[in-house]
């Protein structure tokens, strides 16, 4: 496509940032298709317009994986897709992931010198069409690949963190292995990320990419049962370990143990990953009350409540201690929920699961609250208000409160050393105290987003490269 005349920044400025078409919130809360559609091309031309070019872009020290925003965003405004997928590509190995739900507000686009004058450029729609190009032109990239090195590397988990050094450590010339508990790869991608937010098809694209570099990818495959870490150690030049903290967090409140009470982590599982919403056509079952409530104030939670609403839940409630303004969960997804017509608690923390003689859930007794002082997360902390109990009707109560880190993996490797959350340690290069064992994501830094553990996964490829560089014979 011919490459548009340059604007002026006077001109850059006066251009509004672009909005994305969704699915209307009535039609949405009843499937499973994708929220946001898209910019189409003109628009997306038109939004990386907006982009100032600035001689020291902050954006860029914004993102945890580096990208070279300005870069790609300039070769996108003058029509160049295979250039500006290519500079994208460089950086980031899952482009059409991250550009869906990586939190750009509070990374990039917060850095972002454009907004200053107006709202900042709209880099995660950017980068969401320039991965989407790339996705369906792969015959226009090229693979980047080194002379093979004779090293073999091995990674456990094939999430965010684990694809994203695959990828890296590929590039390296290395032979790499990624070793899979379930049954598809993509990790929290596939199974915790629902499909109206990240559908399954392009984490496969994303991830058929890496494979076509050299990268192999083995399902099914339990490190602490399968194989223990000294066991890939001893076939392995280097390990590096994203296995993600999956342990689900608890209320452990009474009456948690009745029918009808799941962690995000199961719901979700059940329904993105073993299409329980396809039951019976798939054999994968998950209770479909007609009254859910989700406790918790993050994404998992808002994950949660809105996929109970498109299984059919009369009403979906989010149960949260604090307020909407202390919410972690991206500003996107809250309004999204309450587009599609989601109930929120706010103030009020559940006390106990309330359950009928045949321990099925019926209610979550639940207290007010009020805000104290602010708390180690520099939010305040929550206050119950004597006196005011009360019941919330239910019949399936979602915990959403957090994860940590399994003991599976560390369990079998007890020279690893570990912090008081069962969180691996590592150093500045991401290494462990095991020499050529190196971890990052959030079994090292505890439950975080897709782009911090792509991040880490990065940082640990690099310094992997140079360990093997340094102990070859």
């Amino acid at each position: 496509m011919p490459a548009p005349a340059k604007l002026s920044t006077k001109q850059r400025l006066q251009i509004n940032r672009q909005k994305m078409t969704e699915q209307d919130p009535l039609v949405r809360n009843a499937n499973f298709g994708e929220v946001n559609l898209g910019l189409p091309e003109k628009v997306a031309l038109l939004e990386a317009e907006r982009c100032l070019l600035c001689k020291d872009p902050k954006c860029i020290t914004g993102c945890p994986v580096g990208v070279n925003i300005p870069r790609f965003v300039e070769l996108l405004s003058q029509g160049n897709l295979p250039e500006a997928a290519q500079c994208l590509l460089n950086d980031n190995a899952l482009p059409a992931v991250t550009g869906r739900v990586c939190p750009q507000e509070t990374q990039c686009e917060i850095e972002c010198i454009r907004g200053n004058k107006g709202l900042p450029v709209a880099i995660g729609y950017l980068e969401r069409y320039v991965g989407d190009w790339a996705r369906t032109h792969s015959d226009q990239q090229s693979l980047q690949v080194a002379s093979p090195s004779g090293k073999k590397v091995a990674v456990v988990g094939s999430g965010p963190g684990g694809l994203t050094a695959a990828g890296e450590l590929a590039k390296c010339g290395h032979d790499v292995t990624v070793f899979e508990a379930l049954h598809k790869p993509g990790g929290v991608l596939v199974y915790g990320i629902p499909e109206f937010r990240l559908p399954k098809k392009i984490v496969q694209e994303e991830v058929g990419r890496l494979e076509r570099s050299g990268v192999k990818i083995v399902c099914n495959t339990v490190i602490g049962r399968t194989y223990t870490v000294p066991e890939l150690r001893e076939q392995f030049d280097a390990v590096f370990i994203a296995n993600g903290a999956g342990l689900p967090v608890f209320m452990n409140v009474p009456g948690e143990n009745y029918k009808g009470v799941y962690s995000a982590n199961e719901y979700l599982t059940r329904v993105n990953l073993m299409a329980a919403y396809q039951f019976p056509r798939s054999d994968t079952p998950v209770l479909q009350g007609q009254r859910i409530a989700t406790v918790g104030g993050g994404n998992v939670a808002m994950d949660s409540a809105r996929t109970a609403k498109r299984m059919g839940a009369e009403s979906s409630m989010i149960i949260y201690r604090r307020t909407r303004k202390e919410m972690p969960a991206r500003s996107e997804e809250i309004h999204h929920a309450e587009e599609e017509g989601l109930q929120f608690e706010f103030l009020v923390a559940p006390v106990e699961v309330v359950g009928n003689e045949k321990k099925w859930v019926t209610g979550l007794k639940c207290v007010r609250m009020q805000l104290g002082e602010p708390d180690a997360s520099g939010r305040a902390r929550p206050i119950i208000i004597p006196g005011s109990e009360f019941v919330v009707p239910c019949d399936v109560v979602v915990v959403a409160i957090g994860t940590r880190a399994n003991p599976l993996l560390t369990a079998t490797c007890p020279d690893l050393k570990l912090n008081k959350w069962g969180n691996i340690i590592v150093d500045d290069n991401c290494m462990t105290n095991l020499p050529g064992v190196f971890a990052g994501g959030d079994i090292v830094r505890g439950a975080a987003t897709v782009i911090l553990a792509m991040g880490d996964g990065k940082r640990a490829a690099k310094a992997m490269n140079e360990y093997l560089l340094s102990v070859q014979a």
